[in-house]
């Protein structure tokens, strides 16, 4: 894959903040006032401030009020988050929760479990001026916030470079996930946006699926509307999650009640405009197979950003017509109509993710320790990660690891986490 997310375009408005961040470095450096880290355990003070943040197209949906409000709802984990303020104003906010793991306290991205890409929540300016005076002050201003409520600090999957955009965390020292992220760039011209794929096999493809469907009586793409059909979407993905993972031999990761509890109250909160919390498409069968779902896929939208963020299928239900990529080709080429920009498979590299996209983003952890056992736990976090991408390196070893990770989740007494 040649090309990077920095050739991807931007809304307007997105696109001229780009232009604004060519000042000169002196005169940024001239303008800068110092940086006042405040920390809070409840988001509803911050609502305003961090509503005016998420607006910012290069700013991630996972960071966004109502994403994070969803899953604080349903998990009920210990806040810590980080206001900067510079003049007065919210420069930046970093949405974190407490979770503990072997007795040490983690300070992480609220919902880290199920985001696919994280940025924080920074100003225009805060991106232009960097961590000023010096990456070595940040860091020792959020570490002082923390004491006494984390003794590490981890963000993952931070993209150090988003749409021609430099990340402010990458002047910190930081190590590259084990996964990376997948996307399709889109055009208003879907035979454009194929065409950066083989198109004339996509497009084969696509007709033999077509052929198949409509030989057992047809298909419709549906978008739940009503609460109804939300609701009676999610109960099928989730059942049809459950199916594909025992089948597998995996671990189902959206088994928990809490999980499950997060994604049907982001579909309560969704409106039905372009910008999505969550947003439920699906393969309706006709004729023989009348009013069955025979594909599923959780979308998610801000600005020109679509991402995925779950799929299923029924694979007793037309198998040979391949109805999960088929439904990502009516999917993709509506998104391209309705003006998006990107469409962003997330993160995990699958056969069907390269398949679809041009484009793979390598995503970043920033590891701050803050207490003694804090840097002990850094030190086996970093190890971790290194033979995480190792075993994903051999397809055999991960597939071993897999299986065993699926026993474990089935007797509590060997369980593993939930780690990927």
């Amino acid at each position: 894959m040649q090309k990077t997310i920095s050739d991807v375009p931007m809304m307007p408005a997105a696109a001229a903040s780009v232009e604004r961040r060519d000042a000169p470095a002196q005169t940024i450096r001239q303008a800068v006032a110092p940086v006042q880290v405040e920390l809070f355990h409840q988001m509803e003070p911050l609502e305003t401030a961090w509503r005016r943040l998420e607006a910012d197209n290069l700013n991630s949906l996972h960071q966004s009020y109502d994403w994070c409000s969803a899953w604080v709802k349903t998990h009920g984990h210990p806040l810590a988050i980080l206001r900067g303020s510079q003049d007065g104003e919210t420069c930046f906010i970093l949405p974190m929760e407490i979770v503990r793991s072997n007795m040490i306290r983690i300070a992480q991205f609220i919902g880290a479990r199920f985001a696919n890409i994280n940025t924080g929540l920074f100003s225009e300016k805060f991106r232009a001026q960097g961590l000023q005076p010096s990456p070595q002050d940040f860091v020792e201003r959020v570490t002082k916030a923390l004491q006494g409520q984390a003794d590490l600090v981890s963000l993952q999957n931070i993209p150090l470079e988003w749409r021609g955009d430099k990340h402010p965390f990458s002047a910190l020292p930081v190590m590259e996930n084990q996964n990376h992220a997948f996307q399709l760039p889109l055009y208003p011209d879907f035979e454009r946006t194929i065409g950066q794929l083989n198109a004339k096999r996509r497009r084969k493809k696509f007709r033999n699926q077509q052929r198949k469907l409509e030989a057992v009586g047809g298909y419709e793409h549906i978008v739940a509307s009503t609460d109804r059909e939300k609701s009676a979407l999610i109960e099928r993905f989730f059942y049809q999650k459950a199916v594909r993972f025992k089948a597998l031999g995996l671990p189902n990761v959206f088994q928990p009640p809490e999980t499950q509890a997060f994604f049907r109250l982001l579909l309560e909160r969704d409106t039905g405009g372009v910008n999505s919390a969550l947003q439920l498409h699906a393969l309706r069968l006709k004729g023989e197979h009348e009013g069955k779902i025979a594909a599923i896929a959780g979308l998610s939208r801000k600005g020109d950003h679509v991402i995925c963020q779950f799929g299923s299928i029924d694979e007793d239900l037309v198998p040979e017509a391949s109805t999960g990529e088929f439904l990502f080709w009516l999917i993709i080429e509506q998104a391209c109509l309705d003006g998006a920009a990107i469409f962003d498979f997330g993160v995990g590299d699958q056969d069907y993710k390269r398949r679809w996209c041009s484009v793979e983003t390598v995503q970043h952890d920033v590891l701050l320790p803050i207490s003694g056992p804090g840097r002990l736990a850094a030190i086996a976090q970093r190890g971790v990660t290194r033979t995480k991408a190792v075993i994903k390196g051999n397809p055999q070893l991960y597939a071993l690891i897999q299986r065993l990770r699926a026993h474990a989740d089935e007797d509590p007494t060997l369980s593993t986490g939930t780690d990927d």
